[in-house]
C-alpha cells in the first residue's frame, strides 16, 4: 500500500517538529518548503488541516507559525495515516467496473491486509519514529541545522 504524499509530507512535516522538542520559536512554512524542497502552497494546506485535526497548534499573524499541538508520544502513526488518507482502499472495483465483483473474494484478502498494516502503524507514534533523532539530525543539510544543535 503507498501513501499519498499528502500524507507522506504531513508525516515528514510532523517528524521534523518532533526531532526539535526544546525549540522555543515557531516553524514557518516556509522552513518546512526549504527542508523538503517542497511546494509552498502544498505544504500550507497540509499545516492548516494538521492544525485543525489538533496535531499542530498555529498562531497567525507577523510572528506567527506552528508547533506540535501535543506530545509527538500521543501521536499515533495509524491513526495520522486514517485522517489524512482519502482512502485506504487498495484498489477501486467499480473504476472500472469488475464483473467479478459480486462473487470476488479478492476485496476480502485486501481488506484484511490493509487492517494488518494499519495494526503495525497503530503500535507506533510519532516520537518512536524519531528515536534516532541525533541520526536523522545529521541528515539535514548543515545550513538547515537547528541552532540548539550546533551549540553543543
Amino acid at each position: 500500500m503507498q501513501l499519498t504524499r499528502y500524507t507522506d509530507f504531513g508525516i515528514r512535516t510532523l517528524m521534523y517538529l518532533a526531532l526539535q522538542p526544546e525549540r522555543e520559536t515557531l516553524f514557518r512554512i516556509a522552513e518546512i518548503t526549504e527542508v523538503f524542497e517542497l511546494s509552498p502552497n502544498h505544504v500550507s494546506k497540509i499545516v492548516h488541516h494538521l492544525g485543525k485535526l489538533g496535531y499542530l497548534e498555529t498562531v497567525r499573524g507577523k510572528s506567527g507559525g506552528f508547533r506540535l499541538g501535543m506530545p509527538a508520544s500521543e501521536i499515533n502513526i495509524g491513526q495520522l495515516v486514517r485522517v489524512l488518507e482519502n482512502s485506504l482502499a487498495p484498489i477501486d472495483c467499480n473504476k472500472p467496473y469488475c464483473l467479478f465483483t459480486p462473487a470476488c473474494k479478492l476485496r476480502g484478502v485486501l481488506a484484511e491486509a490493509v487492517s494488518a498494516y494499519l495494526a503495525v502503524l497503530d503500535k507506533h507514534s510519532l516520537e518512536d519514529v524519531v528515536s534516532n533523532r541525533q541520526q536523522l539530525l545529521k541528515l539535514l543539510p548543515e545550513h538547515k541545522i537547528p541552532v540548539l544543535e550546533l551549540v553543543g
